[in-house]
């Protein structure tokens, strides 16, 4: 070990020596990188934030953040006192509420009431601002109201992209535990059947699954119809189908006690056997609907999966479809809600910031009540998907071009 450390100081000693030898020549060559990549502070963004962006950027997003700690925080209490006595019922480990329930709990909510913690942060912070008369001593300082914007837009920016993330990749991969959980601990309610399942699994070809039992992934009652210019040219019948799922590659089924009646013209063939593997283009999760499913895919599976099912001619595809689009028009609402929360709270009011954090919440509420609303005329009254998922964002962007009109200049 002595001689260990004597080696490592000597290597030490070396090197310093190596770099005092060198100090000139190392100063030098630093000078004339600097020189050549000087260009490289062109291209740089965050050249152009001020000090009173700074300011601006981390009282948003640390007042934003500490918004949603305080309402989750609440949240969180208000669940373990409602969901305490079924945790208890159904034997639910520790580990797995705080890891597979609550863990997952934080994030879903969070993104999905993200526009009420933004309108929170924007008022509140705004409201004090000016309260305090820096809003009045940045414009009488010549800072345009426009100019003023900058940095919440940034800011804004940075929370629809966090927001769209969140909610298309990670957030997905969570509900799919966190409804997990729930269906062993909490609710016990799970779609794991299906009746009657007809559904087209590639151009002309039929299947028919008299009963499906996911958690088997096996049917009962198959059927599978080829068409060929509207004409039935194929007939295939099988006691039972099941999926095999050690497979290297998707769409393998085995079916068994199976028989095909082939027409070709006036002739028929028939063939028959007791097991038989096959491929078809059909997957289990097209097979059972569970409620909330569409929250378990990310985007590009949920895009996929609608490709799919349109292909296909399927008729539940519409949830899928808001589901998608309304990931990508919640991204936006940062910004619709942060030019609203600062043309309301921007200037100085005897009495203080309540009546604009009231109106600020309402509007929030009625934002996040609206999508809802949209959402099921979407499902049930055959409004397009894009339209439905939008209509939130277009009447709050008119609203939010009124309040930036009569915003203080």
């Amino acid at each position: 070990m002595r001689y260990e450390k004597i080696r490592k100081h000597r290597r030490i000693l070396k090197a310093g020596r190596w770099v005092s030898r060198h100090m000139s020549w190392l100063i030098a060559s630093a000078q004339w990188l600097g020189r050549r990549l000087k260009w490289l502070n062109r291209i740089n963004p965050f050249r152009l934030l001020k000090k009173l962006d700074w300011y601006i950027i981390r009282k948003f997003i640390g007042t934003y953040f500490f918004a949603i700690a305080l309402i989750i925080s609440i949240s969180i209490v208000f669940d373990v006192n409602e969901n305490l006595a079924k945790f208890t019922q159904f034997h639910a480990p520790l580990r797995a509420i705080v890891f597979d329930y609550y863990a997952n709990f934080v994030p879903y909510f969070a993104n999905l009431f993200s526009p009420l913690f933004v309108f929170i942060a924007v008022i509140f912070f705004t409201s004090k601002l000016a309260g305090n008369s820096e809003i009045i001593s940045m414009l009488a300082a010549g800072v345009s109201f426009k100019r003023l914007m900058r940095p919440y837009m940034i800011s804004a920016a940075f929370i629809s992209i966090l927001t769209f993330y969140l909610g298309s990749y990670v957030i997905p991969k969570g509900t799919i535990v966190r409804q997990n959980f729930e269906s062993m601990y909490k609710n016990k309610k799970k779609n794991t059947s299906a009746e009657n399942v007809q559904l087209q699994v590639g151009k002309g070809i039929i299947a028919y699954i008299q009963h499906y039992d996911n958690n088997m992934k096996k049917g009962y009652g198959f059927c599978l119809d080829k068409f060929e210019n509207k004409k039935l040219v194929s007939h295939m019948t099988a006691q039972e189908i099941q999926y095999d799922t050690i497979s290297d590659s998707k769409y393998h089924w085995k079916v068994t006690q199976w028989r095909i009646r082939e027409m070709r013209g006036l002739r028929e063939k028939i063939t028959s056997g007791a097991k038989r593997d096959t491929l078809i283009l059909m997957e289990p999760t097209d097979l059972v609907y569970s409620k909330g499913q569409q929250e378990t895919f990310t985007s590009p599976q949920l895009r996929d999966y609608i490709s799919k099912q349109i292909d296909r001619g399927s008729g539940n595809v519409v949830q899928y479809e808001v589901e998608y689009h309304k990931r990508i028009a919640s991204s936006f609402a940062s910004f619709i809600l942060t030019t609203i929360g600062v043309s309301l709270s921007s200037r100085k009011r005897k009495g203080g910031m309540g009546l604009y954090l009231g109106i600020g919440l309402a509007l929030s509420f009625t934002y996040i009540m609206l999508q809802t609303v949209s959402a099921t005329f979407a499902i049930n009254a055959n409004t397009p998907p894009m339209l439905a998922a939008w209509i939130p964002n277009i009447i709050f962007a008119v609203v939010a071009w009124f309040c930036y009109r009569k915003a203080p200049n």
